[in-house]
């Protein structure tokens, strides 16, 4: 059900539409590193690719009735963009906890937005009964050919910016996007190898993989949003068995601290789950091992509220952003020694909290807990151990 010449065929027909987007080394990430950038694609994804291409696909009396699809908000993006640029109507269901940022960018493409209690599988069911019952076509996400060829442009697209590229680490979440780089990258080069990643929280390609089959998750959760899908799709599982060559997870801890890298190194904001390649690549889960690895970095919409969460959750794993608790003496002097003791180290205080009537402080004395900023792991733990030295316990 897919070609070489489906994926050349849209890459043709997205000239114009979408951007060719920039191939940039990241050398300060890792060795023989490369960042694709989609997240400076068009409506800041690379949904964009698969949505113009399904519904550049339609048949007129298909595109006179209007097109419906169902998204956490990229997809609906792409389409409801691709369906106004061909003069087609669209109807988006997304979850009620889509970021507001991607629910308000649908809305301003055209589209009308349904919101769907639940996740992406539950928007996924209404919109099949409104295809039913309304005659759109439904434009799934992932699991068809065409939206797979847009999506597999981007693979040619990494070939022609860097022929000599010898791995290549893609997101997953229902499959659509590794599964067309992978058969394009594998058609003209079978020696690269292609990775997959999914987030920890909503394994369901790693484990349908894994089981031979594709398999349903109970439930998923994870701040990559774009990727907490249930279950993969029939035909995206036999790609990737096929043509992916691994698949790896990332936690939550791992996938804030490659944004928070992104942001600071690349100069560049990823959603959630296009910084899960870069966290593979940081924390060893994909060996690089000096072969020229690319990163697909597949989106970049996040809210900035969600971002500022992010990256504190960024700053605490990287040890940059620490809580320590402990106990100082109830007398004038004491909690001003133990904060010079945080000075003199070169920490900075963000806050501090000094209580009196916590039920685990002894009479006499105080419990005082402090979040600070430190330069990194190292240095917070070298500030616990003098804090220790002088006589603080820490709790």
């Amino acid at each position: 059900m897919l070609t070489l010449d489906m994926i050349r065929d849209a890459q043709n027909a997205l000239e114009g539409v979408a951007r060719r987007t920039p191939l940039h080394p990241a050398p300060r990430l890792g060795r023989d590193l490369y960042i694709k950038a989609e997240n400076l694609q068009l409506t800041g994804s690379f949904k964009l690719r698969g949505a113009f291409n399904k519904i550049r696909s339609l048949t007129p009396e298909e595109a006179e009735k209007g097109v419906i699809a169902c998204s956490a908000g990229n997809h609906a993006q792409g389409i409801a963009l691709s369906a106004a640029r061909l003069g087609i109507p669209s109807v988006i269901c997304m979850p009620a906890g889509a970021p507001i940022s991607k629910v308000e960018a649908t809305k301003g493409y055209g589209a009308q937005v349904v919101l769907v209690p639940g996740v992406y599988d539950d928007a996924a069911a209404e919109a099949q009964r409104l295809c039913r019952e309304e005659g759109y076509t439904f434009a799934h996400p992932f699991n068809d050919p065409f939206v797979i060829a847009g999506q597999g442009t981007i693979g040619l697209e990494i070939l022609e910016q860097l022929p000599e590229v010898e791995q290549v680490v893609v997101p997953i979440g229902g499959g659509g996007l590794i599964s067309g780089v992978a058969y394009a990258v594998k058609q003209r080069k079978p020696d690269c190898r292609v990775i997959g990643v999914q987030a920890a929280g909503a394994p369901s390609m790693y484990l349908s993989l894994h089981a031979g089959e594709p398999t349903e998750l109970s439930g998923v959760a994870t701040i990559a949003d774009g990727i907490a899908v249930k279950r993969p799709g029939d035909l995206t599982f036999a790609l990737c068995k096929e043509y992916v060559d691994e698949v790896v997870t990332v936690t939550e801890d791992e996938i804030a601290s490659a944004i928070l890298a992104l942001m600071e190194e690349q100069k560049t904001v990823a959603e959630g789950a296009g910084a899960t390649p870069v966290a593979a690549c940081m924390f060893g889960k994909v060996k690089t091992d000096g072969r020229k690895t690319v990163c697909l970095v597949s989106g970049g919409n996040v809210d900035v509220t969600t971002l500022s969460r992010i990256i504190t959750k960024g700053l605490s794993k990287a040890g940059r952003l620490v809580e320590l608790t402990t106990k100082v003496e109830d007398k004038p002097g004491s909690l001003l020694r133990m904060l010079q003791v945080v000075s003199d180290s070169g920490a900075n205080i963000i806050s501090v909290n000094h209580n009196r009537e916590d039920k685990d402080s002894d009479v006499g004395a105080c419990i005082v807990t402090m979040v600070l900023e430190t330069r990194d792991s190292r240095h917070a733990e070298a500030l616990q151990l003098e804090l220790q030295s002088k006589g603080y316990l820490m709790r």
